[in-house]
């Protein structure tokens, strides 16, 4: 009898979103296991992809609506709702991203979280009752100060005036009004899918760790440093919520921390948040073989990573799991560890990543297909 194949992949950035992916090992699998079962449940951990990964799996809708990017300007955005109705899936990078801005306009400075905010609001609208947000990607270092003001939180200064959006001004605050909030917040239960464990302020905080690939020059660091401690006392003085030193509190420029500050979230593991939604334990219980697939293998890939995620459950139960990349760093002898059967680097020969992209996906097929000859010879062994 044939295996069955449970393929779980996740996007190759600024290549192949994750459904694709997955469609470019289906085609390697079925030359070799024509009659193979074969199901393909496309994730990711929270960043960028999320929504439409959710929503390809388990359906729903995708809802498109207009928020303010991170430097406040009226743009195109979307998140998704599960068939309940009740269920939202928003990755803030849609609106708050990275990906938002041109390289010349990344300025942690000036850009904020409210378009965020306008995305919760949203989903609230349509009576969400349940909010799942991934916060991979941001540009912005606000610490959530920017999606509480699109709540309805007001943040006064020392002349009793609401201050402006951006990050520079977060050292004017001088209160937290929390009297103007959406009462729905208080009714939702917010999960915040954060694949970091960076804490808001300090030598791993949010201003050092991801300031600088966001725009920030050492000045600006050290400034936005300041801010969020200054951001966390006033939270601590005025909500009475200790938000300096969460775990993942310094993800997303700090959105970690003001979403559990300011909206009652709760944040957990991103690949564990998106497991569990879409059942994958059931679903590698019921398979035979399990393959993985992302982008870059490295050191960051241990740290709850999509296929480190995976091979814990695929350790769990005991099932082989071949994991494609397109490229490793040296960290890979530790994925065994992890429960990963092998590792499999997609390249052909030696390449420009321009090359590699443009073959990603034939070479996806082409290691699928090795792959299950390789399988093939092992059963005829056995």
């Amino acid at each position: 009898m044939d295996p069955k194949f449970l393929i779980i992949p996740d996007s190759f950035k600024d290549c192949l979103p994750a459904d694709e992916v997955g469609e470019s090992i289906v085609k390697g699998i079925k030359q070799v296991f024509p009659k193979s079962a074969i199901k393909v449940i496309p994730i990711a951990d929270g960043g960028e992809g999320t929504v439409h990964s959710i929503i390809s799996a388990l359906g729903g809708e995708i809802i498109h609506t207009k928020v303010k990017d991170p430097l406040h300007r009226t743009i195109d955005s979307f998140y998704g709702i599960l068939p309940d109705k009740s269920t939202a899936i928003i990755e803030m990078a849609a609106a708050s991203g990275l990906e938002r801005l041109t390289k010349n306009e990344r300025n942690p400075l000036l850009t904020s979280s409210f378009g965020t905010g306008e995305l919760i609001l949203d989903a609230l609208n349509k009576g969400c009752k349940k909010i799942i947000i991934g916060i991979g990607g941001s540009a912005t270092n606000d610490g959530g100060v920017g999606m509480a003001m699109a709540l309805g939180l007001q943040f006064i200064d020392k002349q009793h005036n609401k201050i402006s959006l951006g990050a520079s001004y977060l050292n004017e605050i001088s209160s937290i009004d929390i009297i103007k909030i959406d009462h729905r917040i208080t009714e939702t239960a917010i999960i915040v899918a954060c694949d970091v464990s960076n804490k808001l302020c300090g030598a791993q905080g949010a201003s050092v760790v991801y300031g600088p690939q966001k725009g920030a020059t050492p000045a600006m660091v050290q400034q936005l440093d300041s801010s969020l401690k200054h951001l966390a006392a006033l939270v601590k003085r005025d909500l009475a919520i200790n938000i300096e030193n969460l775990n993942g509190g310094g993800a997303a420029g700090g959105l970690g921390a003001g979403l559990t500050a300011f909206c009652g979230a709760k944040i957990k593991p991103g690949f564990e948040s998106i497991s569990e939604l879409l059942n994958l334990e059931k679903e590698i219980t019921n398979a035979d073989i399990i393959i993985t697939a992302e982008g870059s293998v490295d050191s960051q890939t241990l740290y709850g990573k999509t296929p480190a995620g995976v091979g814990s459950l695929a350790k769990k139960y005991n099932k082989p799991l071949f994991v494609f990349t397109g490229a490793a760093t040296e960290e890979i002898e530790k994925l065994d560890t992890l429960g990963v059967s092998s590792l499999i680097p997609i390249t052909r020969y030696p390449v420009d990543l321009s090359t590699a992209i443009l073959n990603a996906s034939h070479w996806l097929t082409l290691s699928a297909h090795e792959l299950c000859k390789t399988i093939m010879v092992g059963k005829s062994i056995s």
